[in-house]
């Protein structure tokens, strides 16, 4: 028999399937208690509701709740050690399980407050940029009982159901140190149904004395895993005989299997191709999972609210971080917010312009203004707008120009007006289209990734990467482009491939006033992630040609001009430091592993100058491409991690 529990005007009604209808039993019984009255009762209990000639409910037409809404307890056991395996690997760990997980059935204690039905819509997780879905297959507890046999076990388990265990997998990660068991990673929401199926129903799908159900799990549309739930390495006969001992098991009391191999997200995740992970669940997202003999649940995700914020407690046992203060001199107070820069022209700054830490700006016409660029999180850009709101309620924003692909210049475009129309290089309108999902920089903030993880978490702990979906440009362009903003004439350029794949620059002739996007870094070291570096130092030429006197970085204080040439001399030095070292036969591996005698010169006060490994590497691939490997994102990252830990001159 297949049972359910279902919503009325009335409150629930628990029922029974028959020909695609619900035939309802007593509207004061709960199926709780019909459970507990054991095998025969509740078989009983639903012939006699099949012949009753009550008025049955289409199963269509009604609204299903969880088949227990408030279980007594829930227990997530982990009887597929494979998923296990997988998800140490896709986080970076050995495969390799400890001695324990051979020997003990482990389960945890899951939230029965947070029980949702099987097409309920499902909130993220406040705080959380990693939620998650597992396919996971659930026993439900007949009659109570102690200190049972496995064989025992097995005879006490009244029905199965689809089980569901949302996950915040940030949220885990970040509890995991505490090693006291589950919390806000794990208990925002778990889904129980459609229904709740007998034993007898499923004999036919029994191998070996395990139910072989086939399942599937798809996220709109798409399939993300698929499996059988005879791949448990523990039954739940033993599971249930586990958590047993000592304890009184009572009627509907939950044990959920683990998650089927492959049938999450987590498990996809790769950290040397992060690109090709599908994701984590965002809102509006549809997640359905279907067990063969089960089912199907279908559900949509939807965004919350940012949690309260905490303050941490003081660590006497942690060293302090560095001081970072940038040095540069400029043209105005070097604060965050907005600046007035010229006639009609803004700049927002975000001290102290390392990692993230990005400005933007805004120029008013007649009746209209134009963004550029926006910043690295939501609430950073939330914060921006509304300052410029003012300005914007009387020049309304009709045009946003990306200056190029790094997310802290673009994570914040879902927030502009359908009205806006965003603009961008075609070369950066193609690295946004395979860039890797926002989300997954979370994992500079929650990954153990050995001694680089301080250096991460310092220069990336501080910001909000959940909810980013960055809105790809309207309008793209090539080399050069000419807007006019309410009557005023805005000069859109090119100049890359220098900092990324395309670098533009908008200038404002009749106000004097040039943003550079990360074409300029100041008292901050630019970082060459594409080059080649020769044409980053024909873009700081093309940069002066303009005349501007006035200039918004990328990164750091305004300036002047002083400010491009600064630049330009960085570059120079590092393509001289670079080709001496190359021609003394230092390869880059060897380079590198003397970086602390690299001579920066004027230069080693600036900001993050263990960048200058990214930069020696791009030089060394222009030199000697075929001795020199290419090397992604992160490995790069990392090596800067290790250089920061030594004393650069």
């Amino acid at each position: 028999m297949r049972w359910v529990t279902y919503a009325t005007d009335a409150g629930d009604r628990v029922g029974v399937i028959g020909e695609d209808r619900i035939h309802p039993v007593a509207s004061d019984v709960s199926l709780v208690e019909l459970i507990g009255r054991g095998a025969e009762e509740l078989r009983a209990a639903g012939e006699a509701a099949l012949t009753s000639g009550a008025w049955p409910v289409p199963l269509a037409e009604a609204r299903l709740r969880a088949p227990i809404p408030r279980p007594p307890s829930v227990r997530d056991c982990l009887c597929f050690l494979d998923h296990m395996r997988n998800c140490r690997q896709a986080t970076g760990s050995p495969r390799t399980l400890e001695d324990a997980w051979y020997r003990l059935p482990a389960f945890y204690f899951a939230c029965p407050s947070t029980i949702t039905g099987p097409y309920d819509d499902v909130e993220i997780s406040p705080g959380s940029a990693w939620f998650d879905f597992e396919l996971e297959i659930a026993a439900v507890i007949g009659p109570g009982g102690r200190d049972l046999t496995p064989e025992q076990a097995e005879e006490h388990i009244i029905g199965y159901t689809i089980y569901n265990d949302w996950s915040a997998r940030d949220l885990q990660m970040r509890e995991a140190p505490l090693a006291i068991g589950q919390a806000k990673g794990k208990d925002g929401a778990t889904t129980l149904g459609p229904y709740l199926v007998t034993p007898d129903e499923l004999e036919p799908y029994r191998r070996g004395g395990r139910l072989a159900l086939r399942v599937e799990a798809k996220v709109n549309g798409t399939s993300i895993g698929s499996g059988r739930t005879d791949t448990m390495d523990w039954s739940f006969g033993e599971v249930v005989s586990y958590a047993s001992r000592g304890v009184e098991l009572v009627p509907g009391d939950v044990f959920g299997s683990g998650t089927v191999p492959g049938c999450c997200l987590v498990e996809h995740l790769s950290l040397t191709d992060p690109a090709a992970f599908p994701g984590w669940l965002r809102n509006g997202d549809v997640v359905e999972l279907t067990v063969e003999g089960l089912g199907r649940t279908r559900q949509t995700v939807r965004a919350t609210a940012a949690p309260y914020p905490l303050t941490p407690r003081h660590d006497p046992g942690r060293r302090p971080p560095r001081p970072r203060v940038n040095r540069a001199p400029s043209r105005l107070p070097y604060t965050r917010g907005l600046h007035e820069v010229g006639a009609g022209v803004w700049a927002w700054l975000l001290p102290d312009g390392g990692y993230g830490w990005s400005n933007a700006g805004l120029i008013t016409g007649a009746g209209a203004s134009l963004l550029v660029d926006t910043l690295f999180d939501l609430p950073l850009t939330t914060e921006m707008l509304d300052a410029m709101r003012p300005i914007t309620d009387r020049h309304p924003l009709t045009h946003a120009v990306i200056t190029h692909s790094d997310g802290d210049h673009t994570h914040g475009s879902q927030l502009l007006g359908e009205r806006v129309r965003i603009i961008a290089a075609e070369a950066t309108h193609t690295e946004m289209r395979h860039e890797m999902p926002p989300e997954m920089l979370t994992a500079a903030q929650v990954l153990d990734i050995g001694p680089a993880t301080g250096y991460f978490r310092e220069r990336f702990g501080a910001f909000d990467f959940s909810g980013i979906r960055p809105r790809l440009p309207d309008l793209t362009y090539e080399r050069e482009l000419t807007l006019d903003v309410g009557g005023r004439e805005v000069r859109v350029m090119d100049l890359g491939p220098a900092h990324t794949g395309a670098d533009s620059v908008v200038h404002v002739p009749d106000a004097g006033v040039l943003f550079t996007g990360d074409l300029l870094f100041v008292g901050c070291t630019p970082i060459v992630w594409s080059g080649p570096i020769a044409n980053w130092i024909t873009a700081c030429d093309r940069m002066l040609a303009t005349g501007a006197g006035t200039i918004i970085p990328g990164h750091g204080p305004v300036t002047d001009p002083d400010g491009i040439r600064a630049v330009r001399g960085y570059l120079t030095h590092v393509v001289e430091q670079a080709d001496a070292a190359h021609a003394r036969g230092l390869s880059f591996a060897e380079a590198v592993e003397t970086v602390e005698t690299v001579d920066l010169g004027e230069y080693a006060t600036w900001l993050d100058a263990e960048r200058i490994v990214v930069n020696l590497h791009r030089r060394y691939r222009e030199l000697d491409p075929a001795a020199t490997p290419r090397l992604d994102r992160m490995t790069l990252m990392a090596m800067m991690a290790a250089t920061a830990g030594k004393e650069l001159p």
